[in-house]
């Protein structure tokens, strides 16, 4: 069966013109156009449009969507991961509205006689809300690399920020998409985002062999670290480590 794009275009609640767009870039060419030129779409179609719009969700570029489409081997498995991350989210902001209403019930109703108001466990009010690395750690822990980093991101402009942390989320997403295929993580598919993923580390210094493995294992050992890459799909920040280490004994020693 095949759908126009004009009832695409109504499924999906993306415009034609959209659609065109995404035709034209390469991320979403139509099965195929008819003779009058209106292009139709089946349904493999339709499911690598709503991956895109999912990873569109996470607020990745149309760029890191194709490398993440163009990578996958298993799609009923990268669905599975996706459900999975919005699930898991879905729960978070839930546990946040949860807060916030608490927060709200408790500065309206528990009010002392002087108007001011009192919160009955102050910790109540931080639940749901994701860890974060300590900057004075990281700081502490490698002084020369944490300048060198910091005189590199001074010279990055908002624009060059917001890219490179996009690229950074769509190579997480992609490592992950590996891990959920059951790719190992000495497979050269992966070692090549490795390699990706070393060049970008570069970019702030330049980590041997030691550090390197060093810095894998900080993926593991930092909670908010390994929250950020286990948010992607639990399990990440293992498998990045160890791709990591791989990669490490094999191009860095």
């Amino acid at each position: 069966m095949a759908w126009s794009i004009a009832e695409v275009a109504r499924m999906s609640g993306v415009t034609s013109r959209t659609l065109r767009h995404y035709d034209e870039v390469g991320l979403l060419p139509p099965a195929w156009i008819g003779s009058n030129g209106h292009r139709f779409y089946e349904e493999a179609d339709l499911l690598r449009l709503q991956q895109i719009l999912l990873m569109r969700e996470l607020d990745l570029g149309l760029r890191e969507i194709q490398a993440v489409l163009d990578s996958q081997v298993d799609q009923v498995a990268v669905l599975r991961e996706h459900h999975r991350r919005l699930l898991k989210e879905r729960d978070r902001l839930e546990t946040l509205a949860h807060t916030v209403g608490r927060t709200i019930a408790e500065l309206e109703e528990e009010k002392d006689m002087d108007g001011t108001t009192k919160i009955n466990r102050p910790e109540n009010l931080f639940e749901g809300f994701e860890p974060h690395p300590a900057e004075a750690e990281v700081r502490e822990r490698w002084p020369q690399e944490w300048e060198q980093t910091q005189q590199v991101i001074a010279t990055m402009t908002a624009e060059d920020t917001e890219q490179w942390q996009r690229e950074v989320t769509a190579q997480m997403i992609r490592i992950a998409e590996f891990m959920a295929s059951g790719t190992p993580a000495a497979d050269p598919a992966v070692q090549a985002e490795l390699d990706a993923h070393y060049q970008d580390i570069c970019r702030f210094w330049t980590p041997n062999s030691d550090a390197y493995k060093g810095l894998g294992q900080t993926y593991v050992d930092d909670p908010g670290i390994r929250a950020n890459y286990d948010k992607i799909a639990d399990g990440l920040a293992v498998y990045q480590r160890d791709a990591m280490v791989i990669y490490a004994d094999a191009r860095l020693s």
